[in-house]
């Protein structure tokens, strides 16, 4: 009788450790990850021989890769599958054909933004995200916004205003709107939603120094992320 009186004991405190864990993790496993299926295809600003706008020896190159990276593994975390134009402080060439030869600098560039193209065009990406910091001569200008073009996808002017409401609402410290603009390269040769993302400007001191804080850089990443999976909820609702 003892024993029976034990088994039952026993069984019963495994059926109450199974409940809890199903309990505690049910959540998780029926809800599909907010990203699951979708695929992004993120591009960090200039590299190598291009750094972009600088201010001493803070460069472009190296702020937009540290925030692509941020956003990569946010993104990953939510399900999305990734793929980077460049993942080191050089150029895509130097990543994807580091062989190949050029005359001047001005042809690496173009070859350069063509093999820019060429991934997000046979990655074939739901999304295509291009990571920037902005710089003007005046001081004052400050506030992240992104940019959308105007003849390009549909879909990319959605997908801007939705990161821009994102940064208004997290960063709080910009009012600026979501733009269409016509001169950028990438962004119009792009065949799916895609965007540009001036994270903010070199050229004022206070937004310079947060713009190198990884805490900041992972706010951004923070932004950005909630900003594609709003527009990811209605896109594929």
């Amino acid at each position: 009788m003892k024993r029976w009186i034990m088994v039952g004991v026993i069984f019963l405190c495994s059926l109450v450790v199974v409940i809890y864990g199903v309990n505690a993790s049910e959540k998780k496993f029926f809800m599909p990850d907010e990203l699951g299926g979708v695929k992004i295809v993120i591009d960090p600003g200039h590299g190598g021989l291009d750094g972009g706008a600088s201010s001493g020896d803070i460069v472009e190159r190296d702020i937009t890769l540290s925030i692509a990276l941020i956003l990569s593994k946010q993104l990953e975390k939510k399900g999305a599958t990734v793929i980077m134009t460049r993942k080191q402080g050089g150029d895509a060439i130097a990543e994807h054909s580091p062989t190949d030869k050029f005359l001047t600098i001005r042809s690496r560039k173009l070859a350069d933004l063509k093999l820019r193209e060429k991934i997000a065009v046979n990655e074939n990406p739901d999304v295509f995200i291009s990571v920037h910091v902005n710089s003007i001569p005046d001081d004052r200008w400050r506030g992240a916004q992104v940019f959308y073009h105007v003849g390009g996808h549909p879909n990319g002017e959605f997908l801007a205003k939705s990161i821009q409401q994102s940064f208004r609402n997290s960063l709080k410290n910009t009012d600026r709107e979501a733009l269409a603009i016509s001169g950028v390269y990438l962004l119009k040769k792009a065949p799916m939603p895609a965007v540009l993302v001036e994270t903010g400007f070199l050229s004022n001191s206070e937004e310079r120094a947060l713009l190198t804080d990884s805490k900041y850089q992972e706010k951004i990443a923070n932004a950005i992320t909630k900003g594609i999976i709003d527009f990811m909820s209605v896109e594929m609702n």
